[in-house]
């Protein structure tokens, strides 16, 4: 990934340094459980825990031999005694060390991940209580429907969250994976009770029957999830872009001192922020598609998939680090104008009062499809007349045979449409 969208941390995970630690981390679990079953000196395994891996070191031999896991053993093996290195790699094929290594580094990544939707999470439930009760405007088809709180918007963010920090959860469960079960998956080479002791001490549960890697339907999972958590990224900001247009300006993302919106004209105060998250998640559909391409290899194995995880795995973490990490900045800086929620709540001129009459309506006796026809004809010429909808159901002598003044006005109350919003954020644990 490129640096634009790095941060340290996940960077750093992702590092090719990183990778070569955890390899060799590997290594030495698997010379510590031969020696637990007699089978390698504990001194061997002492001088392995004191072995290093000299990255430009790998990098020469790696160039030479055109095999990173043969390159990185040679390294290793530099730092070694003859007797030690002897017993390094005992009874392994590559991908006992890479498919396990890399259920460390996926593990790693996904910790840091889920750290990032607590933020997020937290940032959104913080403003979805304070603006609980602040009115606007419900939009369907991007037309004013009923009225609803920015607060209610939010905390249905919220929960949407909360269910992806499940998932990610399931799927680091179901990457935290180790194998050391020697060519083609048999044990022959690698007693299960040596991969049972060495997955444990590395922190991962065994896969319980594997060909010459981890199944990658496992990692298709993995990946599917991050794309999940970038669609509903892309669904807020997208939410967030079309509030700040300048018709609407309901909301805002944050614009700090000296921040320019463009070369030409000095007065724009573009959602770049929540468009360069709607951009980066598009990457993630593809990063699902390559992922599933995975899952079907040749037999007990090839290595067709190893090129395009090298790309997507990382990638995927190191975006979706930064997607997080940006957005939780947007929603902490978020500006929401309540005033002009209110006046654009005016511009239907009370139409998103239809349903109240229609039920009033009927409560009086009409026939359900009378009551949709008398407010439905003066909904429609509030809309072409320019007129305010309750002052032309005041006039129709059909709609005031069956209601008073005074029970068509209450009828036109805001508040009424969230008398539940409570109960919503109660059943969150918001409240």
């Amino acid at each position: 990934m490129i640096e634009r969208y790095t941060r340290p941390e996940m960077g750093r995970i992702w590092s090719q340094e990183n990778k070569l630690q955890k390899w060799l981390q590997v290594e030495i679990a698997v010379a510590e459980a031969w020696a637990e079953v007699g089978r390698v000196p504990w001194t061997a395994v002492e001088e392995m825990r004191r072995a290093t891996v000299d990255v430009e070191r790998w990098r020469r031999y790696e160039a030479q031999m055109h095999h990173d896991l043969n390159a990185f053993l040679r390294a290793v093996a530099d730092s070694l005694s003859p007797e030690a290195a002897s017993y390094l790699h005992l009874g392994l094929t590559s991908y006992d060390v890479e498919d396990t290594a890399l259920a460390l580094l996926l593990s790693e990544a996904a910790q840091l991940l889920d750290e990032d939707l607590a933020t997020l999470m937290d940032a959104v439930r913080e403003k979805a209580l304070q603006h609980r009760e602040t009115i606007m405007a419900g939009r369907t088809h991007g037309v004013h429907a009923e009225p609803t709180s920015f607060g209610l918007k939010l905390a249905l963010w919220w929960d949407e969250l909360s269910r992806h920090r499940q998932r990610l959860r399931s799927a680091r469960q179901e990457v935290a994976v180790g194998k050391m079960a020697g060519p083609v998956g048999t044990h022959a080479s690698v007693p299960p009770e040596v991969e049972e002791i060495a997955c444990r001490r590395l922190g991962l549960a065994v896969a319980p029957v594997v060909d010459q890697v981890v199944a990658r339907d496992r990692h298709a999972y993995f990946v599917s999830v991050l794309a999940g958590v970038a669609a509903s990224l892309e669904k807020f900001a997208t939410e967030i872009r079309h509030l700040q247009r300048t018709e609407v300006l309901e909301a805002e993302e944050p614009f700090l001192p000296g921040q320019t919106g463009s070369s030409a004209m000095p007065h724009k105060r573009n959602p770049e922020k929540c468009e360069r998250v709607c951009g980066l998640a598009r990457l993630f559909r593809g990063y699902v598609t390559a992922a599933l391409e995975n899952v079907a290899l040749w037999h007990e194995r090839d290595i067709s998939h190893s090129s395009v995880e090298r790309v997507v795995l990382p990638d995927a973490c190191i975006l979706l680090d930064y997607m997080l990490d940006l957005f939780a900045y947007v929603v902490r800086g978020l500006r929401v104008y309540p005033e002009r929620m209110l006046r654009n709540l005016e511009l239907s001129r009370g139409l998103m009062f239809s349903q109240r009459v229609l039920i009033a309506l009927m409560e009086k006796g009409l026939p359900r499809p009378k009551a949709y026809e008398l407010v439905q004809r003066n909904a429609m010429r509030a809309w072409e007349d320019e007129r305010p909808f309750q002052e032309l159901l005041a006039e129709d002598g059909e709609v005031m045979a069956h209601l008073s003044r005074d029970e068509l006005a209450a009828l036109f109350d805001y508040r009424w449409f969230l008398r539940y919003v409570d109960a919503a954020f109660q059943r969150l644990g918001l409240a």
